[in-house]
Parts: structure tokens; C-alpha cells; sequence
């Protein structure tokens, strides 16, 4: 079983003070987050306070620790110099003048695709390096009305980052087109689950994921485990069964039956069990923190992430 509350409390407080101490002269150090063998790494998605500089997320992995990184396309491409699409939040109705302000963001960022080249991404994937941090992956979501140029975007991305796959939360429908995109670049794709198991068009059900690995063999799955346990599947047991077609993981603990996101120990989620697996088994896919629980007052994203990662640490070291 995964580690209790209060042992999940007593693992919080000890690497709260420790995220605390570091100061810039620590960027110096090289950071280490394999255990047992076990890959240990984070979606940029996971740095909230980060997001409006993204530039800072590489120095707050170097003092967290973290020497593994799922970059997101918009990180990525910010980290390159593309202009910012302004970002109201998630499920706001914009005011016109947002929604407008939004569209222009969108038509400077196609434009600068355009003109985007290899050497574009290069630096980006130099700066990870230069941090001793391991570049594996690009989180390129891909929505329903994705366009065919976009798409082809993302694979160029990754090509130019050398990333081993691209991970992307997306759909049943748009994994058929990405398919032969795959295919051509040999570049996989791992489509990202949530929980609307009823619905044949999310990538949610063990029958969509039969249904997208079927598609190429350059097609695998980008298995969220906290999404996976609320929309109350077995996690270890699809991992035993499909582990030569995941990509990565996702880390994070919920409730099941749709249940909320909670900090680490406090859900259902078989962190323990399935890092335990991976040690076991030397599964080489990294297991990424994705951190999606609500901040507690006075904290930061990277605090909460450290206490994620001592709590990973101490499920590989027992």
C-alpha cells in the first residue's frame, strides 16, 4: 500500500525545508532523481507558478532534484522565443476582447511555426542538457479540431528535441490521424487517458486503448495512473499486461469513482505498487510527477513537487 497520511506528512515536512535551503549557487549540482533503477521525472505542466516564465522551470528541476523532464509544447516553444497566447484559465468565458486577444496570440504563434526551423528547438533541448536533465519527452495535446499542418508540427518538434516519444492528450479519433504521421516520422505517439470510460471517442476505456495501440505500432499510451484508478481500472494490472507500449507515466493520487485529485497518500492511487513494479520488473519508461492537487496556502508548485518526489524516493527505497 502506499505510504500513510502521516507518514506522507512526516515526508512533506522533510523535503519542505530542504526545497527551502537551496539558493542559486546549488544550480551548480547535478540533479539525480533515478531510484532503484526507477526513472523519476515531471511534466512541465506540473510547474503552476512557473507558467507565466518558463524559463524558470530548468533551475526550480536543478534545486527539486529532477533529472528527467516531459516538456510541454508551449513551454517548449516559449523557450524558443515564440510569442505568448494569453491564457485566462481553464473554462472562463472570455469577454470578446479576451477571446480576440487569444486569436491573435494563436495566428502570431502559427505564424512563428512557420518560420520555426531544427535549430529553433536545438537551444531548447541545449538548455535541458547544459542542466544535466534528460529531455524524454514532448507533450503536445492534440485536440479534436487539431489541424493536418499542426500535427506535423509536433513531430518535427520532437524530431528537432530528440525525444524518445510524444505524449498528448487527444482522442480515439484524432489517434487515427496521427497514426500515419507516426509511421512516417518513426517517431511514437502515446496517447494520455482520462475517465470518461462511456465515451468510445476519449481515451479512457481498456477498449479505446486497445483500439489506439492496434492503430501502428508506433502508437503507445502515456498511462496516467491517478486517472486511471478514478475511473476505477487497475493500474498495475494494465501495466504488467502493456508495458512494452507505454511511453511514460503519470504520477499522481485519486480518489476512485471520479474522485478528486489529493496530495499523495491520501488517495487511491497505487503509487507504491506501481513504482514497486517498475523496480521489479526494471521497466526503463520514466515515471513523471504531475502535480494537480490544489496548493496549499503559502506553498509553491515546486515545494509540492519536491514533497511528491521525496514520497517517490521513499517508495523505491523500501
Amino acid at each position: 500500500m502506499n505510504p500513510t497520511r502521516r507518514e506522507f506528512g512526516k515526508i512533506a515536512l522533510a523535503a519542505a525545508p530542504a526545497a527551502a535551503l537551496l539558493t542559486p549557487a546549488k544550480l551548480l549540482a547535478v540533479p539525480n532523481s533515478k531510484f532503484g533503477g526507477v526513472q523519476i521525472g515531471t511534466i512541465t505542466y506540473s510547474f503552476k507558478t512557473d507558467v507565466k516564465k518558463p524559463d524558470d522551470i530548468i533551475p526550480d528541476m536543478v534545486k527539486i532534484g529532477l533529472s528527467s523532464v516531459e516538456l510541454m509544447s508551449d513551454d517548449g516553444e516559449r523557450m524558443a522565443g515564440a510569442p505568448a497566447i494569453p491564457n485566462f484559465g481553464f473554462g472562463v468565458k472570455l469577454t470578446p476582447e479576451q477571446q480576440a486577444a487569444v486569436d491573435e496570440g494563436r495566428r502570431q504563434r502559427k505564424q512563428w511555426r512557420q518560420a520555426a526551423t531544427p535549430a529553433t528547438f536545438e537551444k531548447v533541448k541545449k538548455m535541458f542538457d547544459d542542466a544535466a536533465i534528460h529531455l524524454d519527452l514532448l507533450c503536445y495535446n492534440m485536440g479534436q479540431n487539431i489541424e493536418d499542418d499542426e500535427i506535423d508540427h509536433a513531430f518535427r518538434m520532437a524530431r528537432a528535441l530528440k525525444v524518445h516519444a510524444i505524449s498528448s492528450t487527444s482522442t480515439v479519433a484524432v489517434a487515427r490521424r496521427v497514426a500515419p504521421v507516426a509511421d512516417k516520422y518513426k517517431i511514437i505517439w502515446g496517447g494520455h487517458n482520462h475517465t470518461e470510460v462511456n465515451n468510445p471517442n476519449e481515451f479512457a476505456s481498456l477498449e479505446s486503448f486497445e483500439t489506439i495501440l492496434g492503430l501502428s505500432k508506433y502508437i503507445g499510451a502515456n498511462l496516467d495512473i491517478g486517472h486511471m484508478t478514478a475511473a476505477n481500472l487497475d493500474a498495475v494490472a494494465f501495466i504488467q499486461k502493456n508495458h512494452a507500449r507505454i511511453t511514460n507515466l503519470h504520477l499522481k493520487d485519486r480518489k476512485k469513482n471520479n474522485g478528486p485529485n489529493v496530495p499523495w497518500g491520501q488517495g487511491d492511487t497505487p503509487i507504491k505498487e506501481v513504482l514497486q513494479l517498475m523496480r521489479k520488473e526494471k521497466y526503463t519508461f520514466p515515471a513523471n510527477i504531475e502535480f494537480e492537487y490544489m496548493i496549499p496556502a503559502g506553498s509553491d508548485s515546486p515545494t509540492e513537487i519536491a514533497k511528491c518526489l521525496a514520497f517517490a524516493r521513499k517508495c523505491l527505497e523500501t
